[in-house]
């Protein structure tokens, strides 16, 4: 495993991460695709720069689908970020799909499927693995029915987990990570809070209530050797309070990394 972090497209984006020792970046587009889209050789010179390899690329919340069926604008542009991702020497592409309310699950399912055929078929063109993000933000493909029909059926189709996302949902983490694991391909490091069953903050990993010990240890037994990519995301842990939290996370999560 190595360990890394979520970042962005400037060279002190790249710069920070480097100088904390990680191993890699994660970026995560989202609303900022076209940006993302035209700086594609600046970042590429910052990862060679800095000797951090773009390992994941990814799009989160859009709308994939909808009742009359793929969105086709939607797919275009994520075939574009393929291609960056591409050029950048990622081989992981993070999407995910939209639910319908108008329409059953089965249908949701179908439209899903489809769309994710297309992206793993034009992602397997340019060298670039699909994994569908368990965040639920616009996403439904994100707990173990969503996996059993969705990835089941689509054996080249990841996984990019978060144990947070399952925490808040009220799922098992543990458990997931040991029916699923064999395709998890992207490892989001990101703590997590609850108090009386509410979400209160996410902490540094290390000062939450997520078991990574626990966790750790069956994507050992899982046999994965992908990415641990930190996500700072408290609203509490901001400024230099926040870069302290990351170098938390830092020491905590290299104490349980098999070197």
């Amino acid at each position: 495993m190595t360990l890394g972090m979520i970042s962005w497209i400037q060279e002190e984006d790249f710069k920070r991460v480097k100088e904390k020792g990680l191993s890699f970046v994660e970026l995560d587009v989202n609303d900022r695709a076209e940006e993302f889209l035209k700086h594609v050789d600046e970042i590429k010179g910052y990862s060679e720069r800095y000797e951090l390899p773009v390992q994941a690329v990814g799009r989160w919340g859009s709308g994939r689908i909808c009742k009359e069926g793929i969105c086709k604008e939607e797919l275009s542009l994520e075939c574009k970020l393929i291609d960056a991702a591409a050029k950048l020497g990622c081989t992981i592409y993070i999407t995910g799909c939209n639910y319908i309310e108008e329409l059953s699950y089965y249908e949701n399912c179908s439209l899903a499927i489809s769309y994710f055929e297309k992206l793993i078929a034009y992602g397997k063109e340019k060298g670039v693995k699909i994994a569908t993000y368990n965040c639920r933000w616009n996403n439904f493909v994100c707990d173990p029915m969503a996996f059993t029909i969705i990835h089941g059926y689509l054996k080249d189709l990841y996984i990019k987990y978060d144990t947070s996302h399952s925490i808040y949902a009220g799922g098992d983490y543990l458990q997931e990570a040991k029916d699923w694991g064999e395709r998890f391909i992207h490892v989001h490091i990101k703590g997590a809070l609850t108090i009386d069953g509410k979400r209160f903050d996410d902490p540094p990993a290390g000062m939450d209530i997520t078991n990574w010990g626990a966790f750790l240890a069956i994507l050992y037994a899982k046999g994965y050797q992908g990415g641990l990519s930190i996500e700072p995301h408290s609203e509490n842990w901001r400024g230099e309070l926040g870069d302290k939290g990351v170098d938390f996370t830092i020491d905590f999560i290299r104490k349980l990394m098999i070197k």
